[in-house]
């Protein structure tokens, strides 16, 4: 029953993209493939050499477009960074779901998406800027994994998963907000998950809630699919895998480029093709305004104040800014953050419990604070908001793994997955690796970068100060020599006086012994 089960699984997600895949490509000889692909990504490769290179790079533009790969932290800088330095009308709208605005229109000012880098295609390319986070591949593919469990452990409140996905179309169909299920990658990455949840679920029996199975939180098999077994399912090396270097070469599964997939398709087929991607998706990052790094967070979030902030607050002049912690709500307009299977969730919960709308998790405010925001004020937010927000997902994953408690995720459980299981991972993604590695080299330069500028900031400064006496003593800034003179003078009394006080004070000193 269980072989049986778990069998069905991929009917949805897997089953198209091999489809999808088998459709898409060329008909060619085993012979000339090699050939054919080369060609292939060469041309690519060709066609977007150089077009990046226009200007100085270290400058925003009008329009700053945050390339958002996920699992890197970007939403957090959406939260706690972006919604202090734009207002909402600023905001592209829905920009995570394809293109939904007009990017011409001179009130557009921010887009936040997961969509690749082909969506500068559609931007107006001369007027735009783009930044974006890096985070080691290995522990993005943790996060992913786990991410993708969280969000799909949410519909098991469903006694099955027709219901779970009923109850899903119908909040989906009232709502106007664009769900996590609309949202690249995880509208492939949910789903599929789902489905082998529930498939489980129902092979082990309903009301068995503990594992009998457990090698390790990222390996219980009879609740949730083992880790090993995720990184090497169809839908991973469709989606995850070298999904940074994909996603900043507008290579994905997503992508407006109409020949990505027959690109991604050579590469994977012939790993030894990925260097050309690889350069081209280092020259993408050599072209950014600003280039973060997980793992180093606290520097990152200070290089992003200073780099991409202070530009927007300069270019904004006195800018009205909301510094109150702007956390996610239910209806937050931002899609990243709106997920309706949560909402999904909730209602299938409120119609047993007569729960109804509550006004003080259902809005946001809109008030703007007064005042001039300034780097520091801009930091002094984001910490408060991003210890806030922290706490806020801390508690949502714990209710999201109720009903899959055996997989308790964290960094500690992650060193119990086996080495062999971390090297495949590394494998996998090495195209992620080396980009990864040019990024922190970025990253370096930055912050060499930013440490140049301040000392020049702060040299400049002892100017105006040293500038600030010589006003003060001879006017306009010009002195005669006259008061040059008298200043010498001026100084020379000061000198004898104290010199004067101090031999005074010792001599009284010896009388009183």
């Amino acid at each position: 029953m269980a072989g049986a089960a778990l069998g069905l699984l991929g009917v949805g997600a897997v089953a198209l993209l091999a489809v999808a895949s088998v459709a898409l490509l060329p008909l060619v000889s085993s012979d000339d493939g090699y050939r054919h692909c080369e060609g292939v990504v060469r041309g690519w490769a060709d066609s977007s050499t150089g077009r990046e290179k226009d200007g100085d790079k270290l400058s925003l533009k009008d329009l700053l477009f945050f390339l958002h790969i996920p699992r890197t932290g970007g939403r957090t800088y959406f939260h706690c960074f972006l919604k202090k330095l734009y207002t909402n009308a600023q905001e592209c709208p829905r920009s995570y779901d394809k293109l939904r605005f007009d990017p011409s229109h001179p009130d557009c000012k921010l887009v936040v998406t997961h969509d690749d880098y082909s969506l500068t295609s559609k931007l107006p390319r001369e007027r735009t800027s783009v930044v974006t986070i890096l985070r080691n591949p290995v522990d993005r593919v943790f996060s992913t994994y786990e991410f993708s469990v969280e969000v799909a452990a949410r519909f098991l409140v469903h006694p099955n998963l027709t219901s779970a996905k009923l109850m899903t179309t119908r909040v989906l169909t009232k709502s106007r907000a664009v769900s996590t299920l609309d949202i690249w990658p995880w509208k492939y990455l949910v789903p599929w998950m789902r489905e082998d949840l529930f498939a489980r679920r129902v092979a082990r029996g309903f009301d068995k809630v503990h594992s009998t199975k457990k090698v390790n939180a990222y390996d219980v098999e009879d609740m949730v699919m083992p880790l090993h077994e995720y990184i090497n399912d169809p839908v991973a090396h469709e989606i995850i895998h070298n999904g940074a270097t994909f996603q900043i070469t507008g290579l994905t599964n997503n992508s407006y480029f109409d020949g990505a997939h027959e690109v991604r398709h050579c590469v994977r087929q012939h790993p030894d093709l990925g260097h050309i991607v690889l350069e081209v998706a280092k020259n993408r990052l050599d072209q950014m305004l600003y280039v973060g790094l997980t793992e180093d967070h606290e520097e990152s979030a200070r290089l992003f104040a200073h780099m991409v902030g202070a530009q927007v607050l300069s270019q904004s002049g006195t800018l009205n800014l909301d510094l109150k912690e702007d956390l996610p709500s239910e209806n937050d307009s931002h899609p990243s953050m709106v997920e309706p299977e949560e909402e999904a969730r909730n209602e299938h919960l409120n119609s047993t419990h007569g729960w109804q709308n509550n006004e003080a998790l259902n809005s946001t405010s809109d008030e703007q604070g007064n005042g001039n925001m300034t780097v520091g004020k801009l930091m002094e937010a984001y910490e408060t908001c991003i210890a806030k927000l922290r706490k806020s997902q801390s508690n949502r994953r714990k209710i999201s793994l109720k009903k899959v408690a055996e997989a308790n995720f964290s960094k500690e459980a992650r060193k119990l997955v086996p080495e062999a299981i971390l090297k495949q991972i590394i494998s996998l993604n090495s195209l992620d690796m080396e980009l990864y590695d040019h990024a922190k080299k970025i990253f370096t330069q930055e912050h060499l970068m930013l440490k140049a500028q301040q000392s020049v900031v702060g040299h400049h400064r002892q100017l105006a100060e040293q500038k600030g006496w010589t006003d003060i003593i001879c006017g306009d800034g010009i002195c005669s020599p006259w008061m040059v003179v008298m200043l010498g003078l001026g100084i020379a009394a000061i000198i004898a006086l104290l010199s004067f006080a101090v031999t005074t004070r010792r001599r009284t000193s010896k009388l009183k012994v």
